[in-house]
């Protein structure tokens, strides 16, 4: 039996670090968070978020133009040169919107109160600011992409054509540039129609459900990103079924704090660290006896 050096140390150093994992900070719903409500119901399909997003990021222009619509063909997902995209779909966005034959959505990373990839990031290259965003350290990066796979919004992107410094990508709320003061994100300071909206997430959860109440025949009565995963800093607001437009039904428990009760529950007394190294230890003797046996 061999044993990768590789695998066995990367596993290793898992163990270690879920081991240490502390609980989630209790107030997941931090309504002091920057956010964004997204009204798709105002959404024009215009792509002006699209072309801000990639001016502010320095992102690589597309081969198609953004007042291009043949865009709208096929769903898109953001990527590593897009860190937000819209989508078409059929369908009127309300039952007070009938004249309308289609409702546009824009994505983008949802900067979650509980990130499940931060969580999963063994080296910490991704971390939760305490003002809302969720950022990302390329130096410190390994690539392993446990983040792409934990991220229950499947945002996350990776840089396959660099084969030298491949990065993850994805929206980083425009940080920067609220730190210089600011006052919008680049895609939301874009938005000819205001239907992007920046704001602290407590006062945007209050004019959502203002918009919902003075408005029941363009809103469906859920604000999406309030509950979901933990609660998100992105915000949504829909006149139609959330999964018609691109969405998934999702729990509201964020995915770290079910690996979180399950860690602790392993390592409490830490019996099955102690039996995971004791048994490694026993499979790298013998199997070195039997190479020096076989010499």
């Amino acid at each position: 039996m061999k044993i990768n050096r590789r695998a066995f140390l990367f596993s290793s150093i898992s163990l270690l670090l879920s081991s240490q994992l502390g609980k989630a900070d209790e107030d997941v719903f931090a309504n002091d968070h920057w956010a964004c409500l997204v009204d798709t119901t105002l959404c024009i399909g215009c792509r002006k978020c699209e072309e801000a997003c990639n001016r502010a990021n320095k992102l690589i222009k597309p081969p198609i133009p953004f007042d291009d619509k043949s865009v709208f063909r096929k769903f898109r997902r953001p990527d590593e040169n897009a860190f937000t995209v819209v989508n078409e779909f059929p369908g009127s966005p309300s039952i007070a919107q009938r004249e309308k034959e289609t409702t546009t959505v824009k994505i983008q990373c949802m900067h979650c109160l509980d990130p499940s990839c931060v969580s999963a990031c063994i080296v910490g290259a991704l971390k939760k600011e305490e003002d809302g965003p969720v950022i990302y350290n390329p130096s410190i990066c390994i690539g392993c992409r446990y983040c792409m796979v934990a991220c229950p919004f499947e945002i996350l992107a990776y840089e396959y054509s660099n084969p030298l410094t491949p990065r993850v990508r994805k929206c980083q709320f425009c940080v920067n540039t609220n730190k210089e003061g600011k006052a919008n994100p680049a895609c939301a300071a874009s938005c000819p129609t205001e239907a992007i909206v920046f704001g602290k997430r407590g006062e945007l959860l209050e004019l959502a459900r203002n918009r919902i109440n003075q408005k029941k025949d363009q809103y469906l009565n859920h604000i999406y990103g309030e509950y979901e995963v933990g609660g998100t800093s992105w915000l949504y607001l829909s006149g139609r079924d959330i999964t018609e437009i691109g969405f998934k039904k999702l729990p509201k428990e964020a995915p770290p704090r079910l690996t979180e009760k399950i860690q602790h529950s392993i390592f409490k007394y830490g019996a099955i660290p102690i039996i995971f190294y004791g048994l490694l230890g026993a499979i790298m003797a013998y199997t070195n006896r039997k190479n020096k046996k076989g010499e």
